[in-house]
């Protein structure tokens, strides 16, 4: 049995992953998803990685799972805890020493064509009605601490790694992450259909293939 640590993005909530929790439990595993203190302008990124450390308590064989922003924490969770695999989904790998405000110019995402205004559009377009309602009412601030702080890894951390793309993602677009992927880390990534917010769109999918991961 393993115990995932699912860590949800920028101005999000753990909530963002309570159907996989649900789908990762039938399967006979632990998972826990904690709130960030995102709201918290006294909170760095060393601080949101322990907020994950803390709710993974005395677990272990660990896999950390980040999505989109969450991807700038889950790496440092590698650094506080025993981790058996990092994957990161629709996520926006860090590079040493980089600011994730200054991410996006650094990646070259403006050329790519910045997200649409209609959040529904870009987000939960594939996502049911109700949950995507559900999903917005819960969003919360989300501090520009962590956006003005140099990611602290030296190096990537030694700890086997997959990305994995949403082939319908409208935010990160499919050549966009593989490009990033390719040059940040060596990796091709495994693709999933789905968009942005696969874990709401397709949870059970999202389940198998992080499950799979794991032989």
């Amino acid at each position: 049995m393993a115990t995932y640590a699912l860590i949800h993005g920028g101005g999000d909530v753990g909530w963002y992953w309570h159907l996989v929790v649900a789908a990762l439990r039938e399967r006979g595993h632990d998972a826990v998803a904690p709130d960030l203190p995102c709201e918290d302008d006294s909170a760095g990124l060393w601080e949101y990685a322990d907020s994950v450390v803390d709710a993974v308590g005395e677990r272990e064989e660990l896999v950390v799972v980040g999505h989109s922003y969450g991807a700038f924490t889950a790496p440092l969770v590698c650094d506080r805890a025993p981790v058996e695999l990092l994957v990161l989904v629709a996520g926006m790998i860090p590079a040493p020493g980089e600011r994730p405000d200054d991410w996006w110019a650094n990646t070259g995402y403006q050329s790519e064509g910045g997200p649409d205004d209609d959040v529904i559009a870009t987000y939960y377009h594939d996502v049911p009605p109700e949950l995507a309602a559900e999903a917005l009412r819960r969003e919360r601030d989300q501090s520009a601490t962590p956006g003005r702080q140099p990611w602290p890894l030296e190096s990537w951390p030694d700890v086997p790694t997959r990305i994995l793309l949403c082939r319908d993602d409208r935010l990160f677009s499919p050549d966009f992450m593989r490009r990033v992927a390719r040059e940040r880390l060596g990796i091709v990534p495994d693709e999933i259909d789905g968009g942005h917010c696969v874990a709401l769109g397709r949870p059970k999918e999202l389940a198998e293939r992080l499950e799979g991961y794991l032989s």
